[in-house]
């Protein structure tokens, strides 16, 4: 039995199932945390997340060997291996600025729950800023073409995330723009907090790694990762203004 999960369920007045809808996994994956097998890397992240508390206190045999910087807080292996919790918490807790840079990042313009959530942050003063490819440019066709889909199915992407955006553009504090940029990475920024979907050559960027980092200094990972945000947000236009 994982007494320190038990209590720390118990304090957090949740029960198996709760966590089960909340990770998206068999309730009876979970009760068989609860009798004391030990959750893959991404899991516990993401339970420790769910529960506010550090993974070194719900399981401290493992959490001792987990090599992470400072700055460098998770690696997940592939962007739908990250929790839903996780992404609603990143942007819930922002206090002051959000930030999404990506070419349509359709998944979360289809979470009605996630496009509620950014309208809620706005009108509560955070400034939000979107950023997606434009629909027309050569460097959104090649990434299409690049993961076998067609530039015409990415573009199509593009135009669905912008439709389902349309009730976040007249909310005070938010800004969504289009960019024509070769996009290494996309970019989801709460605060000091960034989730980096590293994208690889052919490969989805459903499938390919995501990095959680968080800025701790001027110079450190995270830094790398603003900046270059900061220079496509500098070289974009609004969306209404675009073609």
């Amino acid at each position: 039995m994982s007494e320190n999960l038990r209590r720390a369920l118990a304090a957090a007045r949740l029960q198996a199932v709760d966590v089960a809808a909340a990770l998206a996994v068999d309730p009876k994956t979970v009760n068989r945390w609860m009798k004391g097998r030990i959750p893959y890397p991404r899991h516990r992240w993401a339970v420790a997340d769910l529960l506010q508390v550090d993974e070194a206190e719900l399981w401290p045999e493992v959490a001792s060997g987990r090599v992470i910087s400072d700055d460098v807080r998770a690696v997940y292996p592939h962007r739908w291996a990250v929790p839903q919790s996780v992404w609603r918490r990143l942007f819930q807790e922002a206090a002051e600025r959000i930030d999404i840079l990506t070419y349509s990042g359709l998944f979360l313009a289809e979470d009605a729950g996630m496009v509620r959530l950014l309208g809620e942050r706005a009108r509560a003063g955070v400034q939000v800023r979107i950023l997606l490819g434009d629909p027309d440019s050569p460097e959104v066709a090649a990434r299409g073409q690049d993961e076998g889909i067609g530039h015409d199915v990415m573009a199509a992407r593009i135009r669905n995330s912008l439709t389902l955006y349309r009730q976040l553009q007249g909310v005070e504090g938010v800004a969504i723009r289009l960019h024509r940029t070769v996009l290494y990475n996309s970019i989801y920024r709460a605060d000091d907090d960034l989730l980096v979907n590293i994208h690889a050559y052919g490969t989805p960027a459903a499938q390919a790694p995501v990095i959680h980092v968080r800025a701790t200094e001027d110079e450190g990972t995270a830094a790398v990762y603003l900046a270059s945000l900061e220079r496509v947000w500098a070289t974009a236009v609004p969306a209404a203004s675009a073609r």
